[in-house]
This record gives structure tokens, sequence and C-alpha cells, in this order.
């Protein structure tokens, strides 16, 4: 031992100050090297790795919309939030964009009824959702794709977008709002799966499997009650508590971690390619502009 330790200070010893310095300069072209991994996390970035992940990522980058409700007797409050940033952040890994960091200021009137949810008035979602993109773009995200994972803002994100053609943006809003796939995988074994039942519980399974209490999901009523007798086109505000007063919508008791790594690996390959998609989209922007700048002076549009 006393050998090698005396040789290997001999070898030292040899190394000159230029010969040191260039083993440093070669680390450090290897740390900023354009291979050089970054996060996909907004908040993970350093100033510097920000200004690069905008450059890698073209642009692109996701705000997955989540939100804090009950979720049946066996779910926690933040499945869609936890659900949605899975799938956000493994699809960004697979085709980097960067991803906004936890956002769940959605709709979620239906469940005031109920423990730990967080219900922001209508005025407050827009609001804050607009001065939220608006920011992101300012900082160089001119592709903002918000990856929905609540049932609840199904109506609200596509008025969102809807409302960005009132006035001047230079970015565009792009919604994608699927998140279980119609077809194909394990068979299910229940008709009623709308909420923390069977699909979304199965996907929980995947994502954070230690925030799911299985033994529980039998402890409440996830039947549709059906307690209001109007047409079905006939729409009101009430309709979800008339039908699923628990909060609760299908059987999560039968949950498996076949059915959830099928629909999880599904909505990952799905938001992959909506990534690819949007990064390739270069008329969007040009349209929009086109129509403010048309909107300015509709007489003088032509047909």
């Amino acid at each position: 031992m006393t050998r090698i330790s005396r040789t290997t200070s001999s070898v030292l010893m040899f190394l000159t100050l230029p010969a040191v310095l260039g083993l440093q300069q070669l680390a450090t072209a290897q740390s900023a090297s354009p291979a050089t991994k970054l996060s996909v996390h907004w908040e993970e970035l350093t100033a510097a790795d920000f200004r690069e992940g905008i450059h890698r990522s073209q642009g692109t980058c996701l705000l997955p919309f989540g939100i804090l409700e009950k979720h049946g007797p066996h779910l926690p409050l933040g499945t869609d939030l936890l659900d949605v940033r899975y799938a956000a952040l493994h699809a960004a890994a697979e085709e980097y964009a960067v991803v906004f960091p936890e956002y769940y200021f959605g709709q979620i009137a239906e469940a005031k009824h109920e423990p730990g949810t967080m219900a922001y008035s209508r005025t407050m979602q827009l609001a804050l959702l607009q001065e939220t993109t608006d920011e992101m773009a300012r900082n160089g995200c001119k592709k903002v794709l918000i990856v929905n994972g609540h049932g609840g803002n199904d109506s609200l994100l596509p008025f969102f977008a809807q409302t960005q053609l009132d006035k001047p943006h230079d970015y565009v809003v792009y919604v994608f709002d699927e998140r279980t796939p119609h077809e194909g995988g394990p068979a299910k074994r229940t008709k009623i799966d709308m909420h923390a039942g069977e699909s979304e519980t199965s996907k929980m399974m995947i994502s954070r499997p230690d925030t799911v209490h299985l033994d529980r999901a039998t402890s409440e009523s996830g039947a549709d009650q059906a307690r209001q007798k109007i047409p079905s086109d006939v729409y009101t505000g009430i309709w979800w508590y008339t039908r699923f007063p628990n909060h609760y919508s299908g059987d999560g008791s039968v949950a498996t971690k076949e059915l959830g790594e099928f629909q999880m690996k599904w909505w990952i390959d799905s938001v992959v390619k909506a990534i690819r998609a949007v990064k390739a989209d270069d008329v969007s922007l040009k349209l929009q502009n086109e129509f403010y700048e048309k909107s300015t002076h509709p007489l003088d549009t032509q047909p």
C-alpha cells in the first residue's frame, strides 16, 4: 500500500499546471456540451439552463392542468394533478419541452361540498390562467400546450383558448384534452367509470401507488343516483351532484396495474405526438396575426 501511494504521488508531481488546466477545460467543455441533459422541470432549471431549454424546445412549453378535489374514498385530492404531471413530464423527457410547475386553479365548483376542494371563482380562473400564459410567453414560450388532467376543465379550456382572439398575443395557446384511450388494453370490468373509478385508480397505481388506498374503495357508493328528471339534452350546473353526490363515479376496487400501465403509456405517447405537432406548427401564429390585423378593419376585409 505504501509503494502505491508513493508512486501515485510521484505521477501527480509530473502533472504541470497547463496539463491540469487542460483537464479542467475539458471537463468544463463536456458539461457545457449540447448533449448535456436538461431537466424538463421549469423550476429545476438555472436561468442559463432555462434559456437553453427554451431554445431546445423551440419555444414549446407544457402547462399540465390539474385540480384539488375529492376522488372517492380511496384516492388523493391531487389525483388529477399527480396524473397529468406524470404524463406530461414523461412525454417531455421523450420529446423535449419545458414543463410548468404544479397548476390546479381550475373549475371545480361541483365539489365545494367535499373537504380539501380548492374552488376558485370564474373570474380568478380566467385571469390567473391568462396572466400565467402571458408570463410564460414573455419568457420565450411562444407555443403553450395546456395538457388537461381534469374533466371539470373540459369547457373552461376551449373557452379560454377561443378568447385568445380578443386581442393580439405573440404566442399560441394549444389545448390537449385526452386522458383515456377509447379502446384497446385489458378489458374493463365496469361500465360507469367517470371519476375515481377503474381507469383513474389504475393510472394512480402507476403514477403514485403510495397514495392509493384500494381497501377503502368500496366504503362509499360510486353508483349513478339519477335524481334529476329532465331531458339529457337540457343542461344544468347541478347535474353532477344529482348523479354522484359522493364525488365518486364507478368502482375503484377493481382497478389493476395492468390497465394503469396501458392507459398511462397511451396518455404519454399521445402527449408526445401533441408536442411534436405543436413544434412543427408554423401556421397558427401567422394566421392568428393575420386575423388580429384584419379584425381592426373588418369592412376592408376581402371575401
